[in-house]
């Protein structure tokens, strides 16, 4: 699980709900199903006006991402790397023709299997790299989901207090109901506001940062094949691998073969 991201819901709705039980309030105040029917619903018919079912869908699947830490390590990668390019450099590049269909990531799997099949180095690049765009093109839309989800919803909760402001004006000869009613109105604002800025628009950068990872390891991957179809030092692929991560300088050696 991602602890950042948990700690961070905890503080701030805790801190929210605290805040309000310390002025005297009391959490059914701001448990209104209605309110919230009204905004959730509101909005995430607005997202599928904008964006195509697929999009949203994708969307809704890669928001785990938000919660848990990625399964896909780049040291681990660069790992494996290093073992095909001692492996290629021992045995030839065609001797990873055995590798390719035990390898998970299919990013991977695809340009060893170009680079066995004898495919020259540029030619490899264009068409990998071709690969890398249009699947960026793809995972861009995915925060642009929930950031256009944050945008609609305060909209949707002033809606609902409108809608509920108007209920209170029907019964204006019951005065005493009128401050409660009030009161209720506003939970919708309440909903909309808090769900733009304490999930939709956090998960939306958090997702940025998430796919953004995902594209540097497929960018090192695609180095490190194409490094290993030249010929290069398995060392020489270690080092040049480890120019992708943030924290290059602190990784520790990934092969103990790296001179062979």
């Amino acid at each position: 699980m991602d602890k950042a991201t948990l700690a961070g819901l905890v503080l701030a709705i805790g801190g929210i709900l605290l805040g309000l039980l310390i002025e005297g309030g009391n959490l059914g105040q701001v448990v209104q199903p209605t309110a919230a029917m009204i905004v959730f619903g509101g909005t995430l018919g607005a997202v599928l006006i904008q964006y195509p079912l697929a999009v949203v869908l994708t969307g809704f699947k890669r928001l785990a991402h938000v919660f848990v830490e990625p399964g896909q390590d780049a040291q681990a990668t660069i790992a494996v790397l290093v073992k095909y390019a001692n492996q290629a450099r021992r045995e030839g590049i065609v001797s990873l023709d055995k590798e390719i269909a035990a390898v998970p990531d299919p990013f991977l799997r695809r340009a060893l299997m170009l680079a066995v099949d004898g495919t020259e180095s540029q030619e490899l690049r264009k068409i990998m790299e071709l690969e890398l765009d249009n699947k960026e093109e793809h995972e861009e839309k995915i925060p642009q989901v929930f950031e256009s989800a944050g945008g609609f919803s305060p909209t949707i909760g002033i809606i609902g207090a409108v809608l509920g402001l108007i209920q209170v004006m029907q019964h204006l000869d019951k005065i005493d109901e009128v401050g409660r009613g009030i009161a209720v109105a506003f939970v919708a604002t309440i909903y909309g506001v808090g769900a733009a800025n304490l999930f939709f628009l956090p998960a939306a950068g958090k997702l940025k940062i998430r796919i953004r990872e995902e594209q540097i390891i497929r960018e090192m991957t695609l180095e490190g094949v194409l490094s290993i179809l030249e010929g290069m030092n398995p060392r020489m692929v270690e080092v040049k691998l480890l120019g992708f991560l943030t924290h290059a300088h602190e990784a520790a050696p990934q092969s103990e073969e790296s001179n062979s």
